[in-house]
C-alpha cells in the first residue's frame, strides 16, 4: 500500500526556510560534517536511492514518531502552505537521526529536532489549489488541511488517482515485471537477462530530483472546460474503474467526460477505453460519453471514437472548444453496451 502525507510545510518563516535550504535545492549528504552523522546503514540506503550524493529531504518532530515508522519508500507526500499543493514528492529513504537533521534545520523551540528524516527520490512543484482536492471523493470543502495527515487507504487512492500522480517506484516495479515476464517468455540462447536485473529493488533508481510525478495538463484542460459548463451540476465520482475527471448533469443528461494531455492515438485509445469502463458504474444512467483533448485529433481516431458512440471535445484557435458529436444513432445503439454488466455466471469459458 501506498501511503499519501498531507504534510504542512511553508505556513511560518521557520518552514520556508526549510523549504529553501532542502526541497528548492539537493543537500550534499556525502559532505563530511554530515556524512558522520549517519549509520554505515542509513548512508547506504541513501546512495543506492542517490548514487550523486544529493537530495532533496524533508522531516518530522518526536511526536510523530509512530507514523512515520510506517513510511516507506515511494510513499507520496504533498507539500502544502497558503492554500495551495505547493510541491509533490516520492520518499526515498526514511529514518531516524537527530544529528544528521540538525545538520540541515535548526531544532522546533518546543518539538525540538525534526529527526524523523526522509530524502526524496523524486519531487516537482505544483500550484494545485485546495479545491480540486476537495473536488475529489472523500474529501470535504473548506478543509484547509491542518497538521500533518496520514490518508486513508481510499483517500490516498483518491489523491493518487484524482491527481494523476506517477511515482518513480511504480515505474522501477512496472520495468522490473517486464524483465521477468521478458524472462520467462525468452527461448534458452535467443536472450539473456542478468539476474539481478530482475531482482534488485532499486535497480532503476537513477533519474534526478526533478523527476515529473503529476501530469498537470489535464487538470488544467478540465479547469478551462469546466469554466464554460453553465446550469449544470459537476463533479468528479469515484467508481471501481477510477474516478472520472468530470460528471456532468443536466436534468436528466448525465455526461461523462475524460481529459487527456495530449491528442495522439495511444491517449485517445485511453479515453475511450477508460470512458466504457466507467460508464456502467454510473449511479445514474448515462447519455453521454465524451473525450476532452488539448488539440484536434487525426480524422481517424474521431471516426474511433464515433464508433462507439463517443463525443469528441477539443480546444480549437482562440481557446474555444469544440465539439464533435457522434451520430445519435451510433450512441444511442451504443447506449446499452455502456451501460450494461456482463454477468457473473455469463458461462464465459477457455476453449
Amino acid at each position: 500500500m501506498t501511503h499519501v502525507v498531507i504534510q504542512p510545510s511553508y505556513g511560518n518563516k521557520q518552514a520556508q526556510q526549510h523549504w529553501r535550504d532542502t526541497l528548492d535545492q539537493e543537500v550534499d549528504f556525502r559532505a563530511d560534517a554530515r556524512r558522520r552523522t549517519l549509520t554505515r546503514e542509513q548512508l547506504a540506503a541513501l546512495e543506492s536511492m542517490h548514487p550523486s550524493g544529493k537530495a532533496r529531504f524533508w522531516g518530522a518532530t518526536g511526536n510523530h514518531d509512530n507514523r512515520m515508522d510506517t513510511l516507506a519508500t515511494g510513499d507520496i507526500v504533498l507539500f502544502t502552505g497558503e492554500k495551495i499543493v505547493r510541491g509533490i514528492g516520492e520518499v526515498g529513504s526514511s529514518f531516524r537521526n537527530s544529528a544528521f537533521a540538525d545538520t540541515m534545520w535548526d531544532p522546533h523551540p518546543d518539538r525540538g529536532s525534526w529527526r524523523n528524516v526522509y530524502s526524496l527520490l523524486s519531487f516537482q512543484p505544483t500550484e494545485i489549489p485546495y479545491s480540486e482536492i476537495w473536488d475529489l471523493p472523500g474529501f470535504n470543502p473548506g478543509d484547509n488541511f491542518m497538521g500533518m495527515r496520514f490518508l486513508d487507504e481510499v483517500k490516498g487512492a483518491a489523491i493518487i488517482d484524482g491527481l494523476g500522480i506517477e511515482t518513480l517506484t511504480s515505474l522501477t516495479q512496472a520495468a522490473r515485471q517486464e524483465l521477468q515476464v521478458t524472462a520467462s517468455l525468452t527461448t534458452s540462447g535467443t536472450l539473456v537477462i542478468d539476474p539481478e536485473a530482475v531482482n534488485v529493488a532499486h535497480v532503476s533508481y537513477t533519474r534526478s530530483g526533478g523527476t515529473t510525478l503529476v501530469h498537470r495538463a489535464e487538470a488544467l484542460l478540465v479547469q478551462r472546460y469546466r469554466a464554460t459548463l453553465n446550469g449544470a451540476e459537476v463533479r468528479r465520482i469515484s467508481t471501481p474503474a477510477g474516478i472520472t475527471d468530470l460528471y456532468v448533469v443536466a436534468g436528466d443528461d448525465v455526461e461523462i467526460i475524460e481529459a487527456k494531455r495530449s491528442a495522439g492515438h495511444t491517449f485517445v485509445r485511453q479515453a475511450l477505453g477508460q470512458l466504457l469502463d466507467y460508464a456502467p458504474h454510473s449511479p445514474r444512467h448515462v447519455t453521454r460519453l465524451t473525450a476532452l483533448f488539448p488539440s484536434r485529433p487525426a480524422d481517424a481516431d474521431i471516426l474511433l471514437l464515433h464508433r462507439y458512440g463517443i463525443d469528441c471535445i477539443y480546444q480549437g484557435d482562440g481557446n474555444a472548444f469544440i465539439r464533435l458529436s457522434a451520430p445519435v444513432s451510433r450512441r444511442d445503439h451504443m447506449m446499452v453496451t455502456w451501460t450494461s454488466e456482463c454477468p457473473a455466471d455469463a458461462g464465459w469459458s477457455a476453449t
